[in-house]
């Protein structure tokens, strides 16, 4: 149902995006006018100018003082109601204290109130503007766009700071750490003889340690008084590292010169726009760069696990078996559950998941190579939202049809026919688009 608000774009305000804030503002420009220009809710842009205002208030030896709300009556807004006298202690003036050219009522009267511009209790809740801004004695409220950002960045900032673990998980650490630290042991000796008692990484226990967390300081680190603190992480956590166990790279690289004519299928996920969950699962064939590619609700390890089981319950899992022997992937967390990935829901070995050293990509290279087909037709920040499974295989095909130098001018298609199961193919629904039919420019799916 169209709502008529305009839909938002997911992303923070940044410092373009206030600045065009401020200029509507100062335009007398409306919330909803300035939402529309950005993509985004009204209510966005009245909760960022309510939050990042900042009170400029008048000098106190400005020529005359901010009036008082005690001399003020809305049904007579030019009218001076007040009549107190003698504030200054000469019982003898005959004139009120709101009229005295000696003092200054702000200045000797107990009642006197600063007041407040009741404009600014409704929309634009600023100063930003109004007409009357110039000649305004009163406190004036601004929404500066540098004022903004630099008040979001700080608070983004102390939001991440602290510690994210429990005073209980702390003491745990600390009693387990610090009295072998106090050994002389270090960290990489205490990791490796209670890996599965440390739920966080080398950098955190180090971090820990170096603000005084623990019983245990600096000194009592061999090397950490002696040499610079490194510029980057060079361990993962336990929770990363455990499923990598005796499945990294090197392992890969064993196996397949062991096992040479076995099939190696590279696997990774392909992300929409920003903001939003549906995503691309992708495999590729190195021996004949076919690829397959399948619509995922989310990016979780939950949905690869679905695609796994409905392959081997289509395919049967001796085919399966057959066909993806061996797969190798990144370290994404959708990818981190190999238990439920090389095992079927009867419990039989169906593939054997390798993974990529962290940040090597290029290991997995024909594959992201790959992936540029898709954005030929779905260019990176489009949204998959729309994608269904029919339009997912349209564009399948149609890049499994392209023929490539790299195959001496035959198709992924072509050559797949000779090299794979062909069981696959009619399976999947995979079929070869003829060659002047191919398309791979966003009007194929639009």
């Amino acid at each position: 149902m169209n709502t008529g608000r305009p839909k938002g774009n997911q992303k923070h305000l940044d410092l373009s995006a206030r600045i065009i804030i401020e200029q509507h503002l100062n335009n007398g420009d409306s919330f909803r006018s300035i939402a529309i220009e950005l993509s985004k809710d009204p209510s966005t842009i009245s909760k960022e100018i309510r939050r990042h205002s900042i009170i400029r208030e008048r000098s106190a030896d400005a020529f005359a003082p901010i009036p008082c709300a005690n001399n003020y009556d809305r049904s007579k807004p030019r009218t001076s109601i007040c009549n107190v006298m003698h504030m200054c202690g000469d019982n003898e003036c005959r004139r009120k204290c709101v009229l005295c050219r000696k003092f200054r009522c702000s200045d000797v009267c107990k009642f006197y109130k600063p007041r407040e511009c009741e404009k600014l209790n409704k929309p634009p809740y600023v100063c930003n503007g109004c007409s009357k801004r110039t000649n305004c004695l009163m406190d004036k409220k601004i929404y500066s766009s540098k004022y903004a950002q630099d008040s979001y960045e700080a608070l983004r900032t102390t939001s991440r700071e602290g510690i994210n673990q429990t005073p209980e998980s702390i003491q745990k650490l600390d009693n387990l750490l610090s009295p072998l630290l106090k050994k002389g042991q270090s960290i990489a000796h205490i990791y490796a003889s209670h890996a599965d008692e440390i739920a966080c990484s080398r950098r955190t226990i180090y971090s820990y340690i170096d603000r005084g967390i623990f019983q245990a300081r600096n000194i009592d680190l061999r090397r950490k008084v002696v040499y610079k603190q490194r510029k980057r992480k060079t361990t993962t956590s336990l929770k990363d590292r455990s499923f990598r166990k005796d499945r990294g790279y090197k392992e890969f690289l064993e196996y397949i010169a062991a096992n040479k004519s076995v099939y190696v299928v590279e696997m990774d996920t392909v992300e929409g726009a920003k903001g939003t969950s549906p995503c691309f699962l992708t495999m590729f064939f190195r021996n004949c760069s076919l690829m397959l590619m399948f619509l995922l609700e989310e990016q979780t390890q939950k949905e690869v696990t679905r695609i796994f089981d409905h392959l081997t319950e289509l395919l049967g899992i001796e085919l399966f078996q057959k066909l993806f022997e061996v797969i190798l992937t990144d370290n994404g967390h959708e990818f981190q559950d190999r238990q439920s990935l090389e095992y079927s829901k009867n419990d039989e070995v169906r593939t054997r998941i390798y993974y990529c050293d962290p940040n090597r990509s290029d290991q997995k290279g024909a594959l992201e190579k790959n992936h540029e087909y898709i954005r030929y037709v779905l260019p990176k920040g489009t949204s998959f939202e729309k994608m269904t499974d029919k339009t997912t295989l349209l564009l399948l095909n149609h890049i499994n049809s392209e023929k490539r130098d790299s195959l001496n001018g035959h198709s992924p298609y072509e050559v797949s026919r000779l090299l794979l199961d062909n069981r696959l193919h009619k399976a999947l629904g995979l079929a070869e688009i003829p060659a002047d039919e191919v398309t791979l420019i966003p009007a194929l799916i639009k």
